[in-house]
This record gives structure tokens, C-alpha cells and sequence, in this order.
């Protein structure tokens, strides 16, 4: 039985294919590992890389988490997942408890399709000129508690007069 050939082993293997002693060293060097420097710089490289990674998967569960999609009122109803969902507030339809910081009020959305939402902090300026509300939360019980709203008001650049024929050309 022929015995094992060790690191060590390696140099009179590498000078008797004929090889100059300077390849024969470095062709040690880098299957032993190179200096101590060196294998503390390939240490380290790996720490980064791991670290570069772990960084990575990191942004990558904490977007996903805070990812909030859009779905329908009849979605909202079925999932108990947070959810955002959009729709015009229905006139009349808010009641807001200053004591209590609770507002409830109704919105509808493009199908005709109502929704009642709860939402328990400071109402948002300007709640009842809101041309769209966007609600952020989930549905619970007979209404949809909200955590976040979202209220688009009319922009105060809107023009009163939306037919572009009737403005004047001279400037």
C-alpha cells in the first residue's frame, strides 16, 4: 500500500515534473493557504460576504412584510391578513367620538359596493372634502378596522374650469 501524500509532501512532487522552484513555491503557497495575513484577509472577506447576505435576506422579509396590497372590498372581507383598501366616503356616513378618538364613517368603491370602517385615532384634516380615502388594516367583525388612513383631497391647483377649449391661448 502507497501512503497518502501530505501538504508537505508537495514540493518534491511539483520539482520532479520539472517545475522552476518559483512556481514549485507558489503552487505550495496557495494549496497550503498562503501566509497568516493572508488567511486572515480570506476570514474576513467571508465575514463581509456572510454579513453582505445576511443584510440582503434581512431587506428582502422586511419589505415583503410591510408590503400592503390593494384588494377589493369583497377580498377584505375574506382575509383577516392586513390589506389596504380604497373608496369615496360616503356623505354623511362619518361619526367621530372626540373623547374616545374613534372615527366610523362608510366608503364606497367604483362597483357601488359599501364598507363600514373603524378607525381609532385623531380624525385627518379635511376627512370631509376627501375625494378618496385609502384605508390600511383588516377586516374584523362586521367593519373594516383601520390602522392607517390615507386621505386625498381635492388639490387646491384643480382648476374650476376643466374644459382646456374655454382657456386663452395668448400668452
Amino acid at each position: 500500500m502507497g501512503r497518502q501524500v501530505g501538504f508537505g509532501d508537495l514540493g518534491p512532487v511539483f520539482w520532479s515534473a520539472g517545475l522552476p522552484p518559483r512556481i514549485v513555491s507558489f503552487a505550495y503557497f496557495v494549496v497550503i493557504g498562503g501566509s497568516v495575513a493572508n488567511k486572515q484577509r480570506k476570514l474576513w472577506y467571508l465575514i463581509g460576504g456572510a454579513l453582505v447576505i445576511a443584510f440582503l435576506a434581512y431587506g428582502a422579509t422586511s419589505f415583503k412584510n410591510n408590503l400592503t396590497p390593494y384588494v377589493s372590498f369583497d377580498e377584505a372581507m375574506k382575509t383577516a391578513s392586513r390589506v389596504q383598501v380604497a373608496g369615496a366616503l360616503v356623505e354623511g356616513s362619518s361619526n367621530y367620538v372626540d373623547e374616545d378618538q374613534k372615527l366610523h364613517f362608510v366608503i364606497v368603491d367604483e362597483a357601488g359596493v359599501e364598507m363600514a370602517v373603524r378607525y381609532s385615532d385623531v380624525k385627518p384634516a379635511n376627512f370631509e372634502e376627501a375625494t378618496q380615502i385609502v384605508a390600511v388594516g383588516s377586516w374584523r367583525g362586521n367593519a373594516f378596522d383601520a390602522e392607517n388612513l390615507l386621505v386625498k383631497c381635492p388639490s387646491k391647483y384643480q382648476g374650476v374650469d376643466d374644459d382646456p377649449s374655454t382657456h386663452n391661448e395668448e400668452a
